[in-house]
């Protein structure tokens, strides 16, 4: 077993970058204003939210008044739907996304449609992937939103959001109307390109936790002039959008840990597919009924998602704990039973299958040492677990 903990879970949350922690410090006690006040000590609060919220701006090409504060990654799903949707219901109800989504988009349709809005979900190939042409295929005169994810948070897939936004807009032109497009992009920071003039969105949500900021602060991006319905109600904070006293630490921890990704990515993107690529090919060569979840190439530099036959994914990933390992699967614990990933089995996976993933998802501070104990100890894990039949999965 290593000294430390190895930690291959960067995709559930990452660790706070310390010059984050020393941006934020300050703004817990000495610099405590509210922002909304008018007096010096918020004033300097005020400046610190506008600070950041330029920061992002930069990251993503927008401007300023663009960027909305959010509690994180599923309020920045929930808001962007149910703000457009309640926003356009009196002139379409159809809503378009795909099967992948997170939970925290599919969830939110699922409420939509108690509301009377109609959902299209869309299915993907063996490898995650949706296509432009279906997309557009599935807008309709009543349709007034689209979600897409960037990139998927299990397989690690990445969708073609620009060419989605092009034909998507084309369709709209066609039809007369206006369709708003979502992605989430929360897997992406730090490794993507997050340029919404490029990408072709009118709304982006991002969280700070998965790129070495604090947990509890996100972002939602809302493109200028977007119909958009504030869904929390109150003081009229980030320009009526999203009322609620502003989380002065967190937003300023946000804004410096993605100016810091995003400077990273290049690098930080090269050194991580170096690492999941010797993952891969390793694993792929030295062992059987072994197989990989997402597209091979178009997917995160950080991300590794297999799939082991005959034996399920918690008793691996309690063996690589044990083993000073932290990673994840795809399945998902519940008090009674595994229940298989909605992700792997939209791909194609059948239920045995989609119960023994594995996801590994790296960081920039992954080194080829950690790797290597990790393709030292799993592939003998793995054997073993299959030889237990109290473990072993159906073939």
């Amino acid at each position: 077993m290593p000294e430390k903990l190895i930690y291959m879970d960067h995709a559930a949350t990452t660790g706070v970058r310390p010059e984050v922690v020393q941006a934020m410090l300050p703004y817990f006690s000495e610099s405590f204003g509210n922002p909304s006040s008018l007096y010096t000590l918020a004033q300097e609060s005020r400046k610190a939210v506008d600070d950041a919220r330029d920061k992002v701006a930069r990251v993503l090409s927008a401007r300023m008044n663009e960027i909305v504060f959010t509690s994180g990654g599923t309020e920045s799903d929930n808001t962007a739907l149910k703000g457009v949707a309640f926003a356009l219901r009196n002139l379409g109800n159809h809503i378009v996304t795909t099967s992948i989504e997170h939970h925290a988009v599919l969830h939110t349709c699922h409420q939509l449609e108690q509301f009377g809005f109609d959902v299209t979900y869309l299915p993907v190939d063996n490898d995650g992937l949706v296509t432009p042409e279906q997309v557009a295929e599935a807008v309709t005169d009543n349709t007034v939103l689209v979600s897409v994810m960037l990139a998927n948070n299990e397989i690690g897939t990445i969708q073609p959001i620009a060419e989605i936004s092009k034909t998507l807009k084309e369709k709209a032109n066609v039809l007369g109307r206006n369709v708003v497009f979502h992605t989430d992009a929360v897997q992406g920071a730090g490794y993507l390109d997050l340029d919404v003039q490029t990408l072709g969105v009118d709304l982006l949500s991002l969280s700070a936790h998965k790129f070495g900021g604090p947990k509890g602060v996100g972002v939602l991006y809302v493109r200028r002039g977007t119909p958009f319905e504030p869904q929390q109600m109150g003081g009229g904070q980030e320009r009526q959008r999203r009322s609620g006293t502003e989380n002065v630490p967190g937003i300023v921890g946000l804004g410096e840990a993605l100016r810091i990704a995003d400077g990273n990515r290049e690098q930080a993107g090269k050194h991580c597919t170096r690492l999941r690529d010797r993952i891969i090919e390793e694993i792929t060569d030295r062992m059987d009924k072994v197989h990989l979840n997402g597209h091979r190439t178009k997917r995160l530099p950080n991300n590794v998602n297999f799939s082991f036959e005959s034996v399920e994914g918690e008793p691996i990933l309690l063996g690589l704990d044990f083993a000073g390992v932290a990673a994840s699967s795809g399945s998902a614990c519940s008090s009674a039973s595994l229940e298989p990933s909605h992700v792997l089995l939209a791909i194609g996976r059948p239920a045995a299958i989609a119960q023994s993933s594995l996801r590994i998802s790296l960081g920039h501070d992954n080194t080829e040492e950690e790797v290597a104990y990790l393709l030292s100890v799993l592939p003998d894990m793995v054997g073993k677990l299959r030889a237990m039949p109290a473990l072993a999965g159906a073939d």
